[in-house]
C-alpha cells in the first residue's frame, strides 16, 4: 500500500551538508499502525515530511495505493501533491493545529470543503466522525472550550473524516496525559482498522508504540539494526 526506497535527504547547515536520511526503504501494509521511533535527529521528521508530501526535494521513491508521489519541480508537481494531500492524506500534530475561530463540527468539515463536497455532506459525515470519537456533545465548541485530549479527539476527526488511504502523525500523545493519551491511542486505532486506513507515527511515547502494528527504528538517518519489528 505505501512503499518507499532508497529515500535520501540532505540538508545545508552552514557551509556543510548534513545527511537525514541515507537509503531508507520500507513497506507498510494497508491499515498498519507503524510506529516511527529514534532520537532526536534520527530522520523521524524528515521521512514523515517526505511521505505526506510537505517535503519533496528528496532522492528515491514513494508509492502510494499504486501511483508514484510527485517530487520538487515545476508547478504540475506542486498542485499535484496538494491534491493528493487532500484526497489521500489526513495530518494529525502534537500540539492539535485546529483553527481557533472555528468550532470542532467546522475544523472536521474544513478537509470535506477543500475537496469541494457540498455542505450537507460535509456536516452530516463531520457530525457522524464526531459522534465516533465521543464528541457529539461538543460539536458546537470552539477549540479553547475543549480540553488536551478533546481537542487531539477532534484532529483525529478531521484527519479521518475523508476517509484516507494514509495519516501521518507526529507526537500525537506528546501535549496529553496518561489517560487521554491512551484514549486517543486506542480511538485511532479503532477507527484506523476500521476504515482500512494507514498510520505513520513519529513518536517518543513507549504507550504508542506498544500499541501499534510494528515499529521502525531509525537512526542517524538509517533503520537501525532493529530495524522493522513487531510492537510487543
Amino acid at each position: 500500500m505505501l512503499t518507499f526506497e532508497n529515500l535520501q535527504r540532505q540538508y545545508r547547515l552552514g557551509g556543510q551538508r548534513v545527511n537525514a536520511l541515507c537509503g531508507v526503504s520500507g513497506q507498510i501494509e494497508r491499515g498498519e499502525m507503524v510506529a516511527l521511533c529514534g532520537p532526536s535527529g534520527s530522520g523521524k521528521s524528515t521521512l514523515l515530511n517526505i511521505l505526506g508530501l510537505l517535503d519533496m526535494a528528496y532522492d528515491g521513491s514513494v508509492v502510494l495505493d499504486g501511483e508514484v508521489m510527485p517530487k520538487a519541480g515545476r508547478l504540475v508537481q506542486q498542485r499535484q501533491a496538494a491534491t493528493l494531500r487532500r484526497s489521500k492524506m489526513g495530518f494529525i500534530f502534537q500540539r492539535f493545529n485546529l483553527i481557533p475561530v472555528m468550532t470542532a463540527l467546522e475544523n472536521v468539515c474544513f478537509p470535506l470543503m477543500l475537496n469541494g463536497m457540498d455542505r450537507h455532506t460535509q456536516i452530516r459525515l463531520a457530525t457522524e466522525m464526531l459522534e465516533a470519537v465521543g464528541l457529539a456533545e461538543f460539536i458546537h465548541h470552539r477549540p479553547d472550550h475543549l480540553s488536551g485530549g478533546q481537542q487531539q479527539r477532534v484532529a483525529v476527526a478531521r484527519a479521518l473524516v475523508h476517509s484516507p488511504s494514509l495519516v501521518i502523525a507526529d507526537e500525537p500523545t506528546a501535549s496529553l496525559d496518561s489517560q487521554s493519551a491512551g484514549k486517543i491511542i486506542a480511538l485511532m486505532k479503532a477507527l484506523g482498522h476500521r476504515q482500512g486506513t494507514t498510520f505513520v507515527i513519529a513518536t517518543h511515547d513507549p504507550r504508542m508504540a506498544r500499541q501499534c502494528d510494528r515499529v521502525m527504528t531509525l537512526c542517524d538517518g538509517q533503520i537501525s539494526e532493529e530495524g522493522m519489528s513487531w510492537a510487543s
